[in-house]
C-alpha cells in the first residue's frame, strides 16, 4: 500500500503542472491589460511601455512561461502585479481563512446531511423521508447570490444574532459556513439515502436481522459503515473544490480567503496571483482524492491498493 501512495503523490506533479500550464495560457487569452488596469485609461504611452517592460509583459508568452516554471522550480510563484508582493506570501496569508471556511462548510453539510439521509433511507416514502428530502432540495434551490444576503438580512440586520461580514470569532463563521453547506446538502442527503437503501438489501444485513440484532445495532454496526463509502468519495472531492470554489461566498461575506484574493486578481488581471491560486486549487483537489483513497481502506478493509 505504501508504494501505491508514493506513486499517487508523485503523480500529483505532472497533473498540477498540466493544470498550471492550461491556466497560464487561458489567463493570457482573457481580454484586458493589467498595465492599463494599474495606470488607468489616461496613462501616457511612455508610462505604459515602461511599466510593461518592468513587469516583463513585453516578452513573448513562451519566455514568460519558462520564467514562471523556473521560478516555480525554486519555490517562487512570482510577484503580484497589483499588490507588489510575492504571490506565495499572499496565498499563505489568505489560505488559513479559506481552509477554515471550507472545513466549517463541509462539516456543517455532513452534520446536517448524514442524519437526514439515514432517516430518509431507513424510512423510505414516509413523512421523515419527504421532510428530509424537501429540506435538502430547498437548500440547493436557493443560489449563493440570494441565500447569503438573505441570511445576512434576517440573522444579522433584522435579528442582530450574528456579525454581518468579516472574519473574527466563531460567530463570524456561522453565516458563510451555512451558505456554503446548503449548496451541497441535497447531494449528500440523496447520496446517503440511496446508499443506505441499497445496503439495507444486502445479505449480511438480512442475516444480522435474522440473528435477532436490534435495528439500531444492524444500522450502526453493519449498514452505516458500508453506506458511507460513496458519500466519502463526494465529500472528499468537495473539500478540495471548496478550498478554491468559495469565491462567491467569500466575496459576499467579505471573508479574507483565497477566493477573495482570486476575485480581486481577476479584476486587476493579476496573472501571477490567478495562476498561483488555481494551482493551489488543483493541488487541493488532488490531495483530497488521495485522502479519499486512504479513508476507503479505513472504512472497508477489503479494499487493498497495490
Amino acid at each position: 500500500m505504501t508504494g501505491y501512495f508514493v506513486r499517487r503523490i508523485l503523480a500529483l506533479i505532472p497533473v498540477a503542472l498540466g493544470v498550471t500550464t492550461l491556466t497560464f495560457a487561458l489567463i493570457h487569452l482573457v481580454p484586458g491589460d493589467p498595465v492599463i488596469a494599474m495606470l488607468g485609461d489616461n496613462a501616457s504611452p511612455t508610462d505604459i511601455v515602461g511599466l510593461r517592460h518592468a513587469m516583463g509583459l513585453d516578452r513573448p508568452l513562451g519566455i514568460q512561461y519558462l520564467a514562471f516554471l523556473n521560478g516555480l522550480a525554486h519555490g517562487d510563484l512570482g510577484q503580484s502585479i497589483s499588490a507588489h508582493a510575492p504571490v506565495a506570501t499572499l496565498i499563505l496569508e489568505h489560505f488559513p481563512a479559506t481552509l477554515e471556511l471550507a472545513g466549517a462548510g463541509l462539516l456543517t453539510a455532513i452534520l446536517l446531511a448524514f442524519p437526514l439521509g439515514i432517516i430518509a433511507g431507513v424510512n423510505p416514502g414516509g413523512a421523515a423521508d419527504l421532510g428530509a428530502m424537501g429540506f435538502a432540495i430547498l437548500g440547493i434551490s436557493i443560489p449563493h447570490i440570494y441565500l447569503g444576503p438573505l441570511l445576512m438580512i434576517v440573522l444579522s440586520l433584522d435579528l442582530g444574532w450574528l456579525p454581518l461580514t468579516g472574519r473574527g470569532g466563531l460567530a463570524h463563521l456561522v453565516l458563510p459556513a451555512i451558505t456554503l453547506a446548503l449548496v451541497n446538502l441535497a447531494l449528500y442527503v440523496r447520496l446517503t439515502r440511496a446508499s443506505m437503501l441499497e445496503v439495507l438489501t444486502f445479505d449480511y444485513v438480512r442475516t444480522a436481522r435474522a440473528k435477532g440484532l436490534a435495528d439500531r445495532a444492524v444500522l450502526v454496526r453493519h449498514a452505516l459503515r458500508n453506506a458511507l463509502l460513496p458519500v466519502v468519495t463526494v465529500t472528499g472531492v468537495d473539500l478540495g473544490r471548496m478550498v478554491g470554489g468559495a469565491v462567491l461566498t467569500e466575496t459576499v461575506f467579505a471573508w479574507p480567503g483565497v477566493g477573495t484574493l482570486m476575485y480581486t486578481a481577476l479584476q486587476t488581471r493579476d496573472y501571477p496571483v490567478i495562476v498561483g491560486s488555481f494551482m493551489l486549487v488543483s493541488v487541493a483537489v488532488l490531495l483530497a482524492n488521495l485522502l479519499v483513497d486512504i479513508l476507503y481502506a479505513v472504512l472497508d478493509p477489503r479494499i487493498q491498493y497495490r
